[in-house]
């Protein structure tokens, strides 16, 4: 681990090799868990204001859980979460055959709305837990997500690089270049 401004990060997330591979696990990260995307204060009050754009792009039963539970939730350990549906699937995924996709990322793409998803799901698999002085910045390895560690590993591609976009969205530029600066050192 070595500290980067006010993180403190892993070095697996430059040392491991990952890239989501749907036609593999289906978007399984979406359906399987037992507690919904983590959130943060901030999304939650967008997901309350995007939630009648994204309405159209979500399955009835989402619909449902959403309009029973909340846009958001409050975990039993007082976390804030995205809801389920049934105890299982995010509220908020679509499927495109078998393959679970992300609703408010649909509406997103077709430009409804203007936020992409919940960062946590942008990040996945790095997983930021907040302390009152610093974030912790972790690789969360999960076997549905073996065959994008496989893939990663064919195509050479670094955890950190694969979700470069969503880290320069939760840290900036400034920090994901220094970021990529220790992993060009470390690999030296």
């Amino acid at each position: 681990m070595f500290q980067l401004n006010k993180t403190i990060v892993s070095e697996e997330i430059l040392e491991k090799e990952f890239v989501c591979n749907l036609s593999a696990c289906q978007g399984a990260c979406c359906v399987d868990g037992d507690a919904g995307a983590p959130l943060d204060e901030e999304e939650t009050i967008i997901l309350a204001e995007i939630f009648p754009k994204v309405k159209p792009f979500l399955r009835p039963e989402g619909i449902k859980a959403i309009e029973e539970q909340g846009t958001h939730v409050v975990s039993d350990f007082g976390e804030l979460e995205t809801p389920l549906i049934d105890g299982k699937d995010c509220a908020y995924v679509i499927f495109d055959g078998k393959t679970a996709l992300c609703g408010i990322e649909q509406a997103y793409n077709q430009g409804i709305v203007d936020w992409k998803k919940p960062v946590s799901c942008h990040l996945y698999p790095i997983r930021i837990k907040e302390y009152s002085d610093f974030a912790a910045v972790n690789y969360h390895k999960w076997h549905i997500c073996d065959d994008a560690c496989s893939l990663g590993q064919e195509l050479g591609v670094p955890v950190y690089q694969f979700v470069k976009e969503a880290l320069v969205r939760k840290f900036g530029q400034q920090w994901f270049d220094e970021l990529d600066k220790v992993a060009k050192e470390l690999k030296k």
